[in-house]
């Protein structure tokens, strides 16, 4: 073996398990000594005994990667999805979305480049598994109420890391935020993720339960391994991570009867290479860096401590939970780690780089920062929690105090029949998620004339280059498009959390407090729903968005806008609503029947009489095939007076209007069928047949 090697192994294996043992003596994370193990032993400190060959610590770092991926996949059932509750949903991503929207901020903010500051966002958006479970774990908590949720948000969260992973390796290879690209990436990953799980849940767990009957837990183990770097080798030659392939393995192996028995097989290997995993990490962290962005650092690690415990605990809350449990939930999820130093490496991975050299290392000191703060954090949630009621105005604590309690206890109550209202709720969903297609479709289509389009245009070239000149005239003209659509989602939410509170709280059980529980649900589901919007929004015109003391004043027009033209937006909407339906519900129009020659007695019999449209009448606003005159009654339309003007011999694609003067000819028993359908006006001028043809 190569001496330097073993060497390095030697250097690292030593110094991390003895800050192993200095951690657990400080009741301190595992993971932060293993950082802290390879800050010590790397290049940029020059102390005699630090690694030499850092190419072959940072490979047996990303074999650390896979198999802590396939760990992960292996606490993360597929069949979860189905108990993860709408708590998890809610705040997982209303804290995602925020996420992203304050680390695109702080970047810019510092003046960085776009990549940078989507990348730093999307580092800062998910937390860490593996740090919240050891940090429970060590605390014995995780039979508590709040750990339950807390482990429910971790798995929406892992489903989301892994589609955001995926589109910034997109990202990451063609250096752009290109919609088309977005599309691309997302559809490619649909149809790679469904491939992986069909094929994997039909042919792995039969495999594995074959295996077992060997009862030999070397056989398990290397079969194990071999999918998990099998799947991870799949998805690298697709282009994107091994970290999702032994994601996607680990979760299909969950599935299976064995997966326990996998798991503890799994585990030293897993738990060693980890290690490396982290001690590498550490090894790229720059003292003098830290030194030299202590500010991006500290403004970084305030945000990510408020935002993830202001939307973790709303989110919880909002979805029925007590404020004590809901502000647990925030405190314990409010750090981030191994989703974001995959993150923060897939933007130095690339060939050139798309992120800047300081990202990194700026990354990992947040995220050991927060993990040292993780167990103080969630020690002090109570104290918090009581600090909130005790400090909050009187109105707001009561809010809290009922609403928490009604939802707790009553929340699930039977609702006796809800049909009707089942029916109207989903119908507003589904319009909502109509509206928000449309907004997306729009925000994409401005992106993309963004990435073309150059500031060649006069009018634009004129204006001061703090206006954010192309960008925000494009970012205007899409909100100018999405705000009918913003407007009669709003209307529809409204509605919602209304027929929802009548749901929630049924007057038999709230009694003369009805009104004020279903005010307060509603308004919690109101502001639940107004704050996934507008962030949404935000999060997709980022590749547009103007610098931000411009957008937080064209914010704030708007918002005046919108106050003044409501009604107008909501026109707006109606008439193009109202123009889509008529289309779809326009019946087929029927073959023209084949013309045949005048039978005598008809001629003889025939009679000619003008009547007047009058509104609201049958006729009013029909075209001639619609309004089928002959079919009906047997009389014809043979000429139209309109405005001092004449149409003879009117085709059927003519528009009745009110005021018209219609001609029409049949028998007098077909007229008098058709007079109703004009509302029975009969003209002053009335047309007699011939003499001749009477007699």
């Amino acid at each position: 073996m190569h001496g330097g090697f073993l060497q390095d192994l030697a250097v690292v294996m030593i110094v991390a398990g003895l800050v192993t043992v200095l951690c657990r003596q400080l009741r301190q994370p595992v993971v932060l000594g293993y950082i802290a193990a390879g800050v010590l032993i790397g290049p940029f400190t020059k102390i005699p005994f630090f690694v030499r060959d850092r190419h072959t610590v940072q490979i047996m770092a990303e074999l650390g990667v896979i198999l802590l991926m396939f760990s992960l996949g292996l606490h993360f059932s597929l069949r979860k999805l189905a108990s993860v509750g709408m708590a998890a949903i809610v705040a997982a991503t209303l804290e995602i979305l925020l996420m992203l929207l304050i680390g695109y901020a702080v970047g810019r903010l510092f003046g960085w480049n776009r990549m940078d500051s989507l990348f730093l966002g999307a580092i800062l958006s998910i937390s860490s598994t593996t740090i919240i479970t050891k940090a429970l774990s060590d605390m014995g908590l995780v039979k508590e109420r709040f750990a339950e949720l807390v482990f429910g948000i971790l798995v929406v969260e892992d489903i989301l890391a892994i589609a955001l992973i995926a589109l910034l390796s997109g990202v990451a290879v063609t250096g752009s935020l290109a919609p088309g690209e977005v599309m691309h990436t997302f559809g490619r990953l649909g149809l790679f993720l469904t491939a992986v799980l069909v094929a994997g849940l039909l042919a792995v767990p039969p495999l594995l339960r074959y295996l077992n009957r060997f009862r030999s837990n070397e056989m398990m183990l290397i079969a194990s391994l071999g999918l998990c770097f099998g799947v991870s080798l799949l998805a690298l030659n697709m282009g994107y991570s091994v970290a999702l392939g032994a994601f996607l393995v680990g979760a299909i192996v969950a599935e299976a009867r064995e997966h326990g028995k996998v798991e503890s097989l799994v585990e030293p290997v897993r738990d060693m290479f980890s290690a490396m995993f982290f001690v590498a990490v550490g090894m790229m962290i720059d003292p003098h860096l830290m030194v030299k962005y202590w500010l991006p650092i500290t403004v970084i690690t305030a945000a990510v401590v408020l935002g993830k415990v202001l939307t973790c605990a709303f989110g919880a809350f909002a979805a029925g939970n007590d404020l004590r449990t809901s502000v647990r939930v925030g405190m314990g999820l409010a750090q981030i780690g191994e989703f974001s130093f995959i993150i923060a490496t897939m933007g130095r991975s690339t060939d050139p780089p798309v992120t800047s050299d300081f990202l990194y290392p700026i990354a990992v000191t947040v995220s050991a920062i927060t993990t040292l703060l993780t167990p103080y954090l969630i020690r002090a949630s109570d104290p918090v929690a009581d600090g909130i009621v005790r400090l909050a105005p009187r109105g707001v604590a009561a809010y809290i105090e009922v609403y928490s309690r009604w939802m707790s206890h009553h929340g699930s109550a039977s609702r006796g029949d809800t049909g009707n209202a089942k029916k109207l709720l989903r119908r507003w969903t589904l319009q909502i998620a109509l509206n928000g297609t449309l907004a997306a479709a729009v925000l994409v289509a401005g992106s993309t004339v963004a990435r073309r389009t150059g500031n060649n245009d006069p009018f634009v070239d004129s204006l001061p280059a703090w206006t954010g000149r192309a960008k925000t005239v494009i970012w205007l003209a899409e909100m100018v498009l999405v705000l009918p659509l913003l407007v009669v989602s709003y209307q529809k939410l409204r509605a919602f959390a209304r027929v929802m509170a009548e749901l929630l709280v049924p007057r038999a059980e709230a009694g003369d407090h009805t009104g004020i529980i279903r005010g307060l649900v509603s308004k919690t589901i109101m502001v639940t729903g107004v704050a996934l919007i507008f962030m949404s929004v935000m999060v997709m015109s980022i590749p547009v968005l103007p610098p931000w003391p411009v957008l937080l004043a064209l914010l704030g027009v708007m918002g005046v806008l919108m106050a003044l033209m409501w009604r107008h937006l909501e026109d707006v909407y109606d008439r193009a609503q109202g123009a889509l339906t008529e289309t779809l519900t326009r019946p087929a129009e029927a073959p023209a029947p084949k013309a045949k020659p005048p039978l005598p007695g008809l001629l003889r019999d025939a009679a000619m009489e003008t009547v007047v449209v009058c509104a609201g009448s049958g006729a009013a606003g029909k075209l001639i095939r619609e309004l089928a005159l002959r079919t009906q009654t047997g009389a014809s339309i043979v000429g139209i007076g309109r405005a001092g003007e004449s149409i003879i011999s009117p085709g059927p694609d003519e528009e009745l209007q009110p005021g018209d003067s219609v001609m029409i000819i049949g028998t007098r028993a077909h007229l008098r069928a058709a007079r109703p359908l004009f509302v029975g006006r009969r003209a002053e001028d009335k047309i007699e047949p011939p003499p001749s043809q009477a007699a």
